[in-house]
Protein backbone atom coordinates (compact mmCIF):
# COMPACT_ATOMS: atom_id res chain seq x y z
CA UNK A 1 0.00 0.00 0.00
CA UNK A 2 1.31 3.80 -0.94
CA UNK A 3 2.73 5.00 1.96
CA UNK A 4 0.52 8.20 2.29
CA UNK A 5 -2.32 5.84 2.49
CA UNK A 6 -3.07 4.68 5.82
CA UNK A 7 -5.10 1.19 7.15
CA UNK A 8 -7.65 1.84 9.63
CA UNK A 9 -9.43 -0.69 11.96
CA UNK A 10 -12.56 -0.76 14.27
CA UNK A 11 -10.73 0.36 16.83
CA UNK A 12 -8.65 3.27 15.33
CA UNK A 13 -11.25 4.56 12.90
CA UNK A 14 -13.15 7.53 15.16
CA UNK A 15 -10.08 8.98 16.87
CA UNK A 16 -7.95 8.71 13.63
CA UNK A 17 -11.14 10.79 11.59
CA UNK A 18 -11.27 13.07 13.88
CA UNK A 19 -8.06 14.20 14.39
CA UNK A 20 -7.05 14.19 10.65
CA UNK A 21 -7.97 18.30 10.95
CA UNK A 22 -8.34 17.69 7.00
CA UNK A 23 -10.89 16.58 4.43
CA UNK A 24 -10.66 12.53 4.21
CA UNK A 25 -11.55 9.68 2.74
CA UNK A 26 -12.18 5.48 3.77
CA UNK A 27 -12.27 3.36 1.57
CA UNK A 28 -13.89 0.24 2.56
CA UNK A 29 -12.72 -2.47 0.87
CA UNK A 30 -12.16 -6.43 0.69
CA UNK A 31 -8.87 -8.03 -0.85
CA UNK A 32 -11.05 -10.52 -3.23
CA UNK A 33 -12.72 -7.71 -4.47
CA UNK A 34 -11.86 -6.86 -7.96
CA UNK A 35 -13.53 -3.02 -8.50
CA UNK A 36 -11.81 -2.70 -5.16
CA UNK A 37 -8.75 -3.64 -6.67
CA UNK A 38 -9.09 -0.99 -9.79
CA UNK A 39 -10.04 1.50 -7.44
CA UNK A 40 -6.56 1.02 -5.28
CA UNK A 41 -4.20 3.01 -7.90
CA UNK A 42 -6.64 5.78 -8.64
CA UNK A 43 -6.68 6.10 -5.19
CA UNK A 44 -3.24 6.40 -4.65
CA UNK A 45 -2.52 8.88 -7.39
CA UNK A 46 -5.25 11.34 -5.77
CA UNK A 47 -3.13 10.70 -2.41
CA UNK A 48 -0.46 11.40 -4.26
CA UNK A 49 -1.44 14.54 -5.95
CA UNK A 50 -3.32 16.27 -2.91
CA UNK A 51 -0.39 15.60 -0.56
CA UNK A 52 -1.04 17.25 3.08
CA UNK A 53 -4.43 18.79 1.74
CA UNK A 54 -6.18 15.52 2.57
CA UNK A 55 -5.94 12.46 3.84
CA UNK A 56 -6.68 8.93 2.11
CA UNK A 57 -7.96 5.64 4.51
CA UNK A 58 -8.26 2.54 3.61
CA UNK A 59 -11.05 -0.37 5.96
CA UNK A 60 -10.45 -3.75 5.25
CA UNK A 61 -14.20 -5.27 5.89
CA UNK A 62 -13.16 -8.41 6.22
CA UNK A 63 -10.93 -7.91 9.40
CA UNK A 64 -13.27 -4.91 10.57
CA UNK A 65 -16.66 -5.63 10.23
CA UNK A 66 -17.98 -3.40 13.39
CA UNK A 67 -16.86 -0.30 12.05
CA UNK A 68 -18.17 -1.22 8.67
CA UNK A 69 -21.48 -1.87 9.99
CA UNK A 70 -21.54 1.45 11.76
CA UNK A 71 -21.33 3.10 8.74
CA UNK A 72 -24.01 1.14 7.09
CA UNK A 73 -21.89 -0.23 4.56
CA UNK A 74 -23.19 -2.89 2.68
CA UNK A 75 -21.14 -3.37 -0.67
CA UNK A 76 -17.92 -2.73 -2.02
CA UNK A 77 -15.98 -0.23 -2.29
CA UNK A 78 -17.81 2.41 -0.30
CA UNK A 79 -15.88 5.38 -0.06
CA UNK A 80 -17.14 7.97 2.98
CA UNK A 81 -15.71 11.30 2.72
CA UNK A 82 -15.39 13.32 5.79
CA UNK A 83 -14.74 17.30 6.54
CA UNK A 84 -11.98 18.35 8.18
CA UNK A 85 -14.61 18.54 11.71
CA UNK A 86 -14.40 14.72 11.12
CA UNK A 87 -18.17 14.71 9.71
CA UNK A 88 -19.12 12.25 6.77
CA UNK A 89 -20.60 14.44 4.28
CA UNK A 90 -20.48 12.30 1.00
CA UNK A 91 -20.55 8.99 0.07
CA UNK A 92 -19.56 6.74 -3.19
CA UNK A 93 -20.79 3.30 -3.66
CA UNK A 94 -18.70 1.70 -6.68
CA UNK A 95 -15.60 2.87 -8.82
CA UNK A 96 -15.35 6.33 -9.40
CA UNK A 97 -12.89 8.67 -11.29
CA UNK A 98 -9.73 10.33 -10.04
CA UNK A 99 -11.76 14.16 -10.78
CA UNK A 100 -14.81 12.79 -9.15
CA UNK A 101 -12.46 11.98 -6.05
CA UNK A 102 -10.59 15.50 -6.35
CA UNK A 103 -13.36 17.28 -6.07
CA UNK A 104 -15.28 15.62 -3.30
CA UNK A 105 -12.03 15.99 -1.17
CA UNK A 106 -11.47 19.66 -2.15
Amino acid sequence: MAENIKELTSADFDSTIKAAGKPSVVDFWAPWCGPCKALTPILEEVAGELGDAAMVFKVNVDENQEVAQKHGVRAIPTLLFFNKEGEMVDQVVGLTSKEDLKKRLS
